[in-house]
């Protein structure tokens, strides 16, 4: 059976950081796709793997053909779109990537994300492990653009903005179809020296599950400055040993 991590917040908290390093941990234990739902598309650099197309381009260019005539009733075009997908697809010896994208141009895209949707879902199915980078704050809940998630990991910073954005991840995932079999989780990064008061009560208040937190580990800006990928970090890192224990926590291993 597949699990379904995915990971939201305000832009900047380290959504993709936790990310890149929950699809390493996992890629030991089995296969793992790994979907970069934001579409800045920087996941594949965390990763360290090149990116040659996105969902997105899929997308517009079926919705062309469509327009355009180029595609007849006799060809079924869902079948068409899991084609695509699947050759949008980064494939490495460890893990597997797609990438959203954004679409490139105006207009609604309802049904295309319906379509996209039940190819993602069917195309997961094939893994033991998805790990989902969400986008900068709460689009990509709202569109549905997967229909089942194991866990949302909510993560803000030490700053009051972020964690109103989780609360309202937690106040949304009550409004949507979206079924989060495990519930929204709190997790705080960045931290240096515990949680400020002003945080611990305003969680409280919230009725959100502080699951865990994550010192900050410079080894992250050292590597970001050089441009490396994230999964270089050092075993023993500080981030790499609490991203651990949130996958011990929710008994993974």
């Amino acid at each position: 059976m597949t699990v379904t991590i995915a990971v939201a917040g305000k832009g900047g908290v380290g959504k993709t950081a936790i990310s890149a390093i929950l699809v390493d941990f996992l890629s030991n234990l089995g296969a793992v796709l790994a979907v970069d739902a934001d579409p800045s598309t920087n996941l594949n650099d965390a990763l360290g793997v090149d990116l040659q197309s996105t969902v997105g381009k899929t997308r517009e260019r079926m919705t062309d053909e469509i327009k355009g005539g180029r595609l007849t009733m006799a060809v079924s075009k869902q079948e068409i779109l899991d084609s695509r997908i699947h050759e949008s697809l980064v494939e490495t010896s460890r893990f597997d990537l797609l990438a959203m994208g954004r679409p490139e141009g105006p207009g609604c895209y309802c049904a295309a994300n319906h379509m996209i949707r039940f190819s993602i879902d069917k195309l997961a199915k094939s893994y033991d492990y998805v790990i989902m980078d969400c986008e900068a704050g709460l689009e990509h809940i709202s569109r549905q653009t997967t229909q089942d998630i194991d866990y949302l990991l909510a993560v803000t910073d030490p700053t009051m903005r972020g964690l109103n954005t989780c609360i309202r991840l937690q106040e949304l995932s009550g409004e949507i179809r979206t079924n989060i079999k495990g519930g929204v989780l709190l997790v705080v990064n960045r931290l240096r020296n515990g949680l400020p008061p002003e945080m611990k009560e305003a969680i409280t208040k919230s009725g959100l599950m502080l699951f865990a937190t994550i010192p900050e580990d410079p080894a992250i800006a050292d590597l970001d400055i050089k441009g490396k990928p994230l999964t270089l970090l050092p075993l023993d890192s500080t981030f790499r040993r609490a991203v651990q224990e949130i996958l011990y926590k929710l008994r993974i291993r």
